[in-house]
């Protein structure tokens, strides 16, 4: 098998790669600094001077790192003993043995991408745990939990429709059923542009309802292979029999509105009887700004429960109760806050492709999971997505991502080329889409993953 194309980074000057590092990063990290010193009269409170010199060690920690990334310093091995510190040690070794004697020490700009962008957030991570009593501070959580207050009336408007639907849904026939999916389908994927890595931490919430924008986003989706994921879970629905539990599983993306989008999809699977049980897959510690973890997740669904407008307190109540008869699962792994690419997941974290396994269907969100998928390299536009996943196959699986990196397969002959011709940015703006499946479109259902 021929090797796979080189991974995108930093060294290709004025590519998206090369400015992530030389501005987004910095702007995130001094974000980053600048909410750390904006609570520390909260962690003189709650822990007298000991709060406050955790505040200071964490911010020369961060302006440390960020002096190492603006210098393309080589990058150094993690300190603190952590369940991950190991894994991240010897990926550097890895990075260290690519290198030539002549290239010298991974860096910044000669790293891939994907690895130094990873590194930086669990290089936070460290610099906040090594601050102790301030060590589960997480830096990001102000600005996931505004996006989730701004995004306000949307959430309303989806809620309040997830409800009206739920009211009528035995009365659907199939191809209503479908349109219905589709619907939803869609605005989990438009719920993607709601990303603070990609606005460098500035609010990015949704403010209108997006139901009524669908029919003018459709030309945007460049693969869309909704009737795939519809034939197999109408498979799956129609041999219950054989296959009591019919499992989706979500890999989450950012908290706030885009969570949102995702658990009224959640919703909607198991009302529909095309799910039997949902289960998702968040991070474990602060990642890429926006993304979600287990705190982000049961705050967003107490904020809904409480909230004053009676569909979407009913949404919290709903959902609250799928988690406690364990319909909806909430699963975190810390390969998901690793570098490596999910083709090496079956032998750096074989606990999670087994899990995966179980699924008839495992929805990736996001543009991060699509990078990692695809192993974020310079693949030809027009290479099959199943190529590009190098093997990575645990379940019939489909990616909803914006795009946001240069980076796009399976696309047909040309138009990758057209699209750059006429729009030079197409890759990075968040405005294309994909509903891009991957998996035997008539699945083998006596054994899920098969």
């Amino acid at each position: 098998m021929a090797d796979p194309p080189a991974s995108l980074s930093g060294q290709d000057v004025g590519s998206f790669a090369y400015l992530t590092i030389k501005d987004r990063i910095p702007l995130i990290l001094t974000k980053a600094i600048d909410t750390l010193h904006r609570h520390k009269s909260e962690f003189f409170q709650k822990h007298g001077e000991e709060g406050v010199e955790a505040e200071k060690k964490a911010i020369s920690l961060l302006s440390k790192l960020r002096n190492e990334l603006q210098t393309d310093k080589p990058i150094v091995p993690l300190v603190e003993k952590y369940v991950d510190t190991d894994i991240w040690n010897q990926y550097l070794e890895y990075q260290q043995s690519l290198l030539s004697e002549s290239d010298g020490k991974p860096s910044w700009y000669r790293c891939p991408w994907l690895y130094v962008e990873c590194y930086m957030y669990r290089r936070i991570h460290e610099a906040i745990i090594q601050s102790p009593p301030i060590n589960d501070f997480d830096v990001f959580k102000e600005s996931k939990d505004q996006n989730f207050f701004e995004s306000q009336e949307s959430v309303i408007a989806l809620c309040t429709h997830l409800q009206e639907l739920r009211r009528t849904i035995e009365d659907l026939d199939a191809n209503q059923l479908k349109t219905q999916f589709f619907q939803l389908l869609q605005i989990s994927l438009w719920g993607n542009k709601c990303d603070l890595s990609l606005s460098g931490g500035e609010s990015s919430s949704q403010k209108t309802n997006v139901i009524n924008s669908l029919e003018d986003l459709k030309p945007f989706i460049l693969v869309n292979d909704m009737e795939h994921l519809w034939s197999l879970l109408s498979k799956c629905k129609k041999t219950r029999e054989k296959v009591p539990i019919v499992r989706v599983d979500i890999v989450l993306d950012n908290s706030g509105f885009e969570l949102i989008t995702d658990l009224v999809l959640a919703d909607f699977l198991l009302s529909s009887n095309l799910a039997t049980e949902i289960h998702f897959h968040g991070k474990s510690i602060p990642w890429f700004v926006s993304d979600t973890m287990i705190h982000d997740f049961n705050w967003l669904i107490e904020q809904v429960k409480y909230y004053d407008h009676k569909w979407m307190s009913k949404c919290g109540v709903d959902w609250e109760n799928y988690i406690k008869m364990g319909r909806w699962v909430y699963h975190d792994h810390m390969f998901w806050t690793l570098p490596h690419e999910f083709a090496a997941m079956s032998q750096v974290a074989p606990d999670l492709y087994a899990e995966l396994q179980k699924a008839c269907l495992i929805l990736f969100k996001g543009d991060l999971n699509y990078r990692k998928l695809t192993g974020d390299r310079k693949w030809a536009f027009s290479v099959p997505f199943h190529k590009a996943l190098s093997g990575f196959h645990p379940a019939p699986l489909c990616s909803l991502r914006t795009l946001k990196a240069e980076i796009q397969v399976g696309l047909q002959p040309g138009q990758g080329e057209q699209l750059t011709a006429s729009e030079p940015s197409w890759l990075v703006t968040g405005k294309y889409g994909v509903v891009q499946f991957d998996g035997p479109l008539a699945p083998s259902l006596e054994v899920p993953g098969e």
